[in-house]
């Protein structure tokens, strides 16, 4: 369903040479699948209600945002290699689709089951931490808009706000949402159906090493790396994992790389004839 419902979209993008409605249709996704397989199965089940309400409010939320977003900016630069190229073009919507069936998967798991154990600890602390990660993330992303918006603010890195102790708290809030939906799921999981943490693991790998912090990270960094400024802003600031400036930047290297997710891969060379960033505890504030 949500190969065809990915292939409409494409086709009215790839016809109109246009990517304003690519994170509309994948947001909207998760929505309609959602509500899909809750209908569908006609259980009716309180967790089941509850789920497939978290995924709504986020799918919209996400959505309605996203395409205001590129509706102001005008384009997406990372399909600035692919709107002529429609085989190119095509496998970024087959992977938008598989990206949707794969984190969906602990909601149409639980929405398909006739289990229904009564709530348990599992269920309220799945419901909190997607509460935490849904703030995180709504406000991490309203705070860079309005950073963009500002025109004493052009060509900054975000600096504000929830950004000043998270280099990706929009990313980190959308992980812990998914791994919360994820928890909620498990008292109604049996044998194979455990299988379904393959939607939490892949959003956070996505994120981590592939479309999301990596290429992020290398465009800041191509960006603002001969600026001083920038690069202290790099080292006191935790690259995932909010954390208060001074406290990341008095920790030592080998804690922010195993537990903090300082990783190298977030460190290359910046533009030609530039040093490597790296960790650096007396850097003037």
């Amino acid at each position: 369903m949500q190969i065809c419902y990915q292939f409409a979209f494409f086709i009215v993008a790839a016809t109109c040479k246009f990517d304003k409605v690519t994170d509309f249709a994948g947001g909207t996704n998760f929505v309609i699948l959602a509500l899909l397989t809750f209908v569908l199965h006609q259980t009716w089940h309180f967790r089941q209600i509850v789920l497939t309400a978290l995924v709504v409010v986020w799918g919209f939320r996400l959505a309605i945002f996203l395409l205001l977003r590129i509706l102001a900016w005008g384009e997406d630069k990372r399909f600035d290699d692919k709107r002529g190229n429609l085989l190119k073009f095509a496998a970024f919507w087959l992977t938008q689709a598989i990206w949707v069936w794969t984190v969906s998967l602990p909601v149409t798991v639980v929405n398909g089951s006739d289990r229904n154990p009564n709530i348990t600890a599992a269920d309220i602390v799945g419901w909190i931490l997607w509460l935490i990660g849904l703030s995180i993330e709504t406000v991490a992303d309203q705070q860079k808009l309005n950073l963009k918006k500002n025109p004493a603010s052009k060509g900054r890195w975000c600096d504000v706000g929830v950004w000043g102790w998270s280099r990706h708290p929009n990313y980190f809030g959308e992980i812990l949402l998914w791994w919360g939906i994820f928890i909620s799921s498990t008292p109604v999981l049996r044998n194979g159906q455990w299988a379904v943490i393959a939607g939490p693991i892949f959003i956070t790998l996505l994120l981590l090493f592939l479309s999301g912090m990596p290429l992020l990270e290398e465009s800041a960094d191509k960006k603002h790396g001969n600026n001083p400024q920038y690069r202290t802003y790099k080292n006191r600031t935790s690259p995932l994992i909010p954390l208060p400036p001074a406290l990341y930047r008095a920790l030592p290297s080998w804690f922010k790389l195993v537990f903090l997710l300082e990783l190298p891969l977030y460190n290359k060379k910046l533009s030609s004839g530039q040093e490597r960033l790296q960790s650096s505890t007396d850097e003037v504030v």
